[in-house]
C-alpha cells in the first residue's frame, strides 16, 4: 500500500503525518514555533521558523521508517493558518515578519477600504464581509500606515501555503483554499481580483500563481528532500486552509454536515455545491475541489482560555507550557462542580472581535453578573458557556439561510476535552460526533495528497476511504436550563451592549 505525508502548518507548531491510503497513521512529527505580540492587536512570526519546522516535523516523522517504506511515499500536501502572511524578495526572503491571522492593527483600513469601495461589493467579489480578519486590510496597513517602505523593496506577497510551497519546491504557487482568506480572490473566476488588489494596494504580479486544491505543484528540491526525509522528487499536491482541510478529514463532505473545530479559533463549516454570501457565514473555497464551504469563526476560542490562564491568572508568558496546562486542568475540575449558569456569570466572548453574523471589529469581551462570591472557576466555565452560546447563535444562522445541518463532527482539542464537549452539546442541543484520530488538519491534506497523486480516484473518494467517525457526545440533562439562559440572557446580550462597546472603541482611538 502506498503512503501519503500531510502536514499541518498551524499557529504555533508544524505537525506532519505518514499515512497509508486507508488513513491509518503510519508515523508523526512535530515541531514548534514563536508567536510574538510585540504592541497592542500586533500578532506577528518569522517565516523562517514555519520552514525550519515543517522540516523537522517531517524529519521526525520520516526518522522511524525503514528504506522500503519510505519508498512508497507518494506525495505530500500542506494544510496551513490561514490569512497569515508574510512579503518577501523573490528568492522567498522575508523582508519584514509575518502578519498573523490574529493581528487586529487594520481597522482603520477597513474603514478606510470601505469607503473606496462598497462594502456589498467587496462581499459580493470575495464572499466575506469586511473586517479586520481577511489579509486585505493588514497588507494595506503594512504598506501605507506600518512599513511603507516595503512596497517598492516586495516582490512577493505569500500566505504560508505559498510560502512553504516555494521553499520545498521552488514554485510560486498555492491553492486557491489556502489564499482565499487573505480575501484577494474573485471567487467567481477563482483568480486573484484587480479590484481587490488596487484596494489592498497589493500588485498582483507579486502574488503566486493559484490552482484548485488536489493539484500536483512540483517536486520536493533535493536538498529539502535529504533533510526531510523524503524521496528525491515526490511531489507536492496543493493543500488547503486548515480549516477546510479539517473539515475534510473529518469526513464532512455533503452539504448536509458540518465540522465544528474548538481550537484556538472556534471554526464551524457546512459544504456548499454552489457559491452563495451571507452575513451569517463568510464564503470560503472547500478542501473538495470544485466546491465552497460556509464558515462561521470565533477569534477568540480556547485562546480565551490560555488569556485567562496567562495574562489574568499568572501561569506564565504567552505560549503556557507546563504551568499553563496545570492551571487549566484545576479550573477544569472547579468549573465541572458548577451548576449549568455559573452561578449567574455570563461571557460575551469576543476577546477578539466578532465576525459572524456581527462583524464588529470594535465588540470586545464582556462579563456579566459579577459577584464577590465568583472566583476563577466561574470564570472559566462562563467562558466556556458563552463560547457554545456563541455557537448556537452561528448554527441556527447557517440553518436558516443554507439548510439543516443533519450531523456535526466535532474536532480540535476542545472536542477532547470532556466538559467543553459536553457543554456545547447541552447548549446546542445536538449530539457532537468525534472523527476518530485527533489529527483531523494533517489528514486533510493527506487526502488531498492521496487525490492528487492518484492513490484514489478523486479527493471525495479519498476521504470516504481516510476518514473514520468515532464516539459522540450527547446533550444530557443541563440542556433545558442552557436553553432558557440562551433565549432569556445570551441572545439579547450583544444588542443591549453594542452602543456600550462602540463607545469604548472611540474611547481608545
Amino acid at each position: 500500500m502506498s503512503l501519503v505525508v500531510g502536514l499541518d502548518a498551524s499557529t504555533t507548531a508544524c505537525k506532519a503525518l505518514v499515512l497509508t491510503n486507508d488513513g491509518s497513521v503510519i508515523s508523526e512529527g512535530r515541531a514548534t514555533y514563536r508567536l510574538d505580540n510585540p504592541g497592542p492587536d500586533a500578532w506577528e512570526q518569522r517565516a523562517e521558523d514555519w520552514l525550519e519546522a515543517a522540516l523537522a516535523a517531517l524529519a521526525s516523522a520520516t526518522s522511524g521508517l525503514r528504506p522500503a517504506d519510505r519508498g512508497r511515499i507518494r506525495a505530500l500536501a500542506i494544510a496551513n493558518q490561514r490569512e497569515t502572511f508574510v512579503v518577501t524578495d523573490d528568492a522567498g526572503r522575508s523582508l519584514a515578519p509575518a502578519i498573523v491571522w490574529m493581528d487586529a492593527r487594520a481597522r482603520p483600513e477597513v474603514r478606510a477600504a470601505c469607503a473606496e469601495l462598497d462594502p456589498a461589493r467587496i462581499h459580493a467579489i470575495s464572499g466575506k464581509p469586511a473586517c479586520v480578519t481577511p489579509s486585505l486590510y493588514k497588507i494595506r496597513a503594512l504598506f501605507e500606515r506600518l512599513a511603507p517602505h516595503l512596497r517598492a523593496e516586495t516582490k512577493r506577497v505569500l500566505d504560508v501555503h505559498g510560502y512553504l510551497v516555494l521553499h520545498l519546491t521552488g514554485e510560486a504557487a498555492t491553492s486557491t483554499a489556502s489564499a482565499d482568506p487573505l480575501g484577494l480572490i474573485d471567487m467567481a473566476t477563482a483568480s486573484w481580483s484587480e479590484e481587490l488588489c488596487a484596494l489592498a494596494r497589493v500588485d498582483p504580479r507579486t502574488l503566486p500563481r493559484l490552482v484548485p486544491p488536489g493539484t500536483p505543484l512540483g517536486a520536493l528540491r533535493a536538498e529539502i528532500a535529504e533533510r526531510a526525509g523524503l524521496p528525491r522528487g515526490l511531489p507536492v499536491v496543493s493543500g488547503a486552509g486548515d480549516g477546510q482541510a479539517a473539515g475534510l478529514g473529518a469526513g464532512v463532505v455533503t452539504e448536509d454536515m458540518a465540522y465544528l473545530n474548538l481550537g484556538t479559533a472556534i471554526v464551524s463549516g457546512k459544504p456548499s455545491s454552489s457559491f452563495r454570501t451571507s452575513r451569517s457565514f463568510r464564503t470560503l473555497f472547500a478542501g473538495l475541489p470544485g466546491s465552497f464551504l460556509l464558515e462561521t469563526d470565533l477569534k477568540g476560542g480556547t485562546f480565551t482560555l490560555d488569556w485567562l490562564a496567562d495574562r489574568l491568572l499568572g501561569s506564565g508568558s504567552l505560549g503556557g507550557g507546563e504551568a499553563r496546562s496545570e492551571l487549566l486542568s484545576r479550573l477544569e475540575d472547579e468549573a465541572a462542580k458548577l451548576a449549568p449558569g455559573s452561578d449567574g456569570l455570563v461571557a460575551l466572548p469576543y476577546w477578539a472581535g466578532v465576525m459572524n453574523p456581527y462583524w464588529d471589529d470594535d465588540a470586545t469581551g464582556t462579563l456579566v453578573g459579577l459577584r464577590g462570591d465568583h472566583g476563577p472557576g466561574h470564570l472559566y466555565r462562563a467562558i466556556l458557556e458563552g463560547i457554545a452560546f456563541e455557537q448556537r447563535l452561528h448554527t441556527e444562522r447557517v440553518e436558516e439561510d443554507a439548510g439543516v445541518i443533519s450531523s456535526l463532527v466535532a474536532v480540535g482539542g476542545g472536542a477532547r476535552r470532556g466538559l467543553f464537549a459536553q457543554i456545547v452539546s447541552d447548549v446546542l442541543g445536538r449530539p457532537l460526533v468525534r472523527p476518530s484520530t485527533s489529527e483531523t488538519t494533517a489528514l486533510g491534506a493527506a487526502i488531498l495528497a492521496a487525490g492528487g497523486a492518484g492513490g484514489h480516484a478523486s479527493v471525495i473518494a479519498a476521504a470516504r476511504a481516510m476518514t473514520k467517525l468515532g464516539d459522540s457526545v450527547e446533550p444530557g440533562p443541563a440542556r433545558p436550563a442552557y436553553d432558557h439562559l440562551y433565549r432569556e440572557v445570551y441572545s439579547h446580550l450583544y444588542d443591549a451592549v453594542a452602543p456600550v462597546l462602540s463607545a469604548l472603541a472611540r474611547g481608545r482611538g
